[in-house]
């Protein structure tokens, strides 16, 4: 194997796989990355066994040669060593070579490094995805929906299937759904194209991280291909495959109120920063809990106290309120987490007592649901 490159594509190449690539692995070859060059151009791959992620560099991009293909050919290298090697090279020209044995070449101007690679034909095969069931959906909803709901997923081993995302289709419609008994977040999406078969799988959180940061800000679709035991998002230029956590998630609908006491309408920014100023003593004691009470005049209260500190008291002008007075203490941590994902916009929360679930809406779109348990103090 032996060709040329320019340097930046390299390096693009290598941030978005090194995501998938794990220190901690159990199985040696993983902590590398695989290079395959053909004419068509080079295709990069790491895995974790868990989240595996290719892309592709093509020779020729927008009419400039990116790479000169010499020999087609093959080599695993590892990963952070590849990668260092690759940022700190003196020219914005790579060259790369494989010779017996795999040991491998990397020369830029001046600068010469000798590599002990390993034989590519040990690494995993990528898994072999049939067209089951297709979604599309541009990059920067995905985006969206992702960091809507993957916050709210349980950081707890406990119960595996709750540190991922529920995806539903059905009815033309796709509803995500992320909780860890403590919070709930739900988003749902009008699909354009439903997929003709409806479909119930759980994305691991961790594994919608990743993708959320490789995928970019465009509107490029995403095709998503969904099996019994993988997923894969394919963009143009990258495929991004994840296992599916095993189990029955939960069913939450029954979770969500349907009668409220309390309505109230307020801007999401206003209490978000309300919150984060009481939180300054609220997270001084262990729970880091925020008190929210209803005022005459259109008002409420966000306070906080620490015996060793003080306290905090601040008043919030509100848009509307109906039904009864409320008195309740929450997570500030949740609350915030929860209040992040809309934005600034205005938000009606909807509430049934001091210790029951309350739910938290935008006032122009009911697609976005965030729902918190309340914590007893008073």
């Amino acid at each position: 194997m032996k060709f040329e490159i320019m340097r930046h594509r390299l390096l693009d190449g290598l941030n978005v796989v090194m995501k998938a690539v794990s220190s901690k692995t159990t199985i040696p070859i993983l902590t590398g990355i695989k290079l395959e060059v053909t004419e068509k151009g080079l295709s990069l791959t790491g895995s974790d066994s868990d989240v595996t992620i290719q892309t592709f560099i093509k020779s020729e991009e927008d009419g400039e040669q990116v790479i000169r293909v010499i020999e087609e050919g093959s080599i695993v290298l590892q990963a952070r060593m590849l990668n260092e090697i690759v940022r700190k090279l003196p020219t914005s020209d790579v060259e790369m070579e494989v010779k017996e044995n795999n040991q491998t070449y990397i020369k830029s101007g001046k600068s010469e490094f000798h590599i002990i690679g390993i034989d590519p034909t040990e690494y995993p095969l990528l898994p072999e995805i049939q067209d089951d069931s297709l979604l599309i959906i541009g990059s920067d909803l995905l985006k969206s929906v992702v960091r809507e709901t993957v916050f709210a997923v349980s950081t707890s081993e406990s119960r595996p299937v709750l540190t991922g995302v529920h995806w539903q289709v059905k009815d033309g419609e796709l509803i995500c759904v992320a909780t860890d008994s403590h919070r709930l977040a739900r988003r749902k999406l009008i699909l354009e194209n439903p997929p003709e078969d409806e479909f119930n799988v759980v994305i691991p959180g961790k594994s919608l991280n990743e993708l959320s940061k490789i995928i970019g800000d465009s509107s490029q679709p995403v095709y998503i291909v969904i099996t019994s035991q993988q997923v894969l998002f394919k963009t143009k230029d990258v495929l991004f495959y994840s296992r599916l956590l095993e189990g029955n998630y939960p069913d939450t609908s029954r979770l969500i109120p349907t009668e409220y006491k309390t309505i109230i309408t307020m801007n999401s920014k206003a209490l978000f920063q309300a919150i984060d100023r009481a939180s300054l003593l609220a997270r001084e004691e262990r729970n880091n809990i925020v008190r929210f009470s209803s005022m005459e005049g259109n008002q409420v209260e966000v306070s906080s106290s620490s015996p060793e500190i003080g306290n905090v008291e601040e008043e919030i002008k509100i848009s509307t309120m109906e039904g009864e007075e409320i008195k309740l203490s929450f997570s500030a941590k949740y609350m915030m987490d929860a209040l992040k994902a809309f934005d600034g916009q205005d938000i009606v929360i909807q509430l049934t007592g001091a210790m029951r679930p309350f739910i938290i809406n935008a006032v122009q779109d009911n697609t976005l649901l965030q729902l918190i348990v309340p914590v007893r103090t008073y």
